[in-house]
């Protein structure tokens, strides 16, 4: 398997060697020629959703991924990842009035940027993903999904009564950072 990773900023060293553990060759995205490469996946790291949706548009790079994403490449996304994928931004707004951007917008849900605290709240905890039982699950300034907008979403996780993780066709996003534990 051939798995292209996101790295304009964010995990995405951590989402390289998540994969090179699970017998994938990687490659790193950092221009718009690498998004025309060969890959079988396609790994949004965790990390600064605003920067990396600026970065990627900056970059030339954000209708090639949007494309290359609803042709029904596998994607892979982890916190800031499952943000530039979702449909729905739940955010009230920015100190300066402004509502934060939706970018692709592909995968139906809503989702709230740094709804488990900042920094200082981030946290580790267990619980089953995919039937899979005692996963930790690391939550990193996480978003939370706060609602699903079609009923063809599959729920893989769930913390506190909020789904953590879900699966929509060829994409299986996280607020939490399987890359930091190798379980998921």
């Amino acid at each position: 398997m051939k798995v292209g990773v996101l790295a304009v900023q964010g995990a995405f060293a951590e989402m390289e060697a998540y994969w090179r553990a699970q017998g994938a060759e990687t490659f790193e995205i950092r221009q718009r020629a690498d998004v025309e490469r060969g890959m079988d996946l396609l790994a949004l790291p965790g990390g600064e959703s605003t920067v990396q949706g600026k970065l990627i548009n900056d970059l030339g790079m954000f209708e090639p991924l949007k494309e290359r994403i609803r042709g029904g490449i596998h994607v892979f996304a982890a916190c800031a990842g499952l943000i530039l994928l979702a449909e729905k931004i739940d955010d009230p707004g920015r100190r300066d009035g402004t509502r934060p951007e939706k970018w692709f917008g592909v995968l139906p849900v809503a989702v709230r940027r740094n709804a488990y605290g900042r920094q200082l709240g981030s946290f580790t905890t267990v619980g089953t993903f995919d039937g899979k039982p005692n996963v930790p699950m690391t939550f990193i300034r996480a978003p939370a999904i706060t609602a699903i907008l079609s009923p063809e979403v599959e729920t893989l996780s769930s913390f506190d009564g909020k789904p953590t993780s879900v699966r929509w066709r060829d994409i299986t996003a996280f607020t939490w950072h399987p890359e930091l534990n190798a379980t998921a």
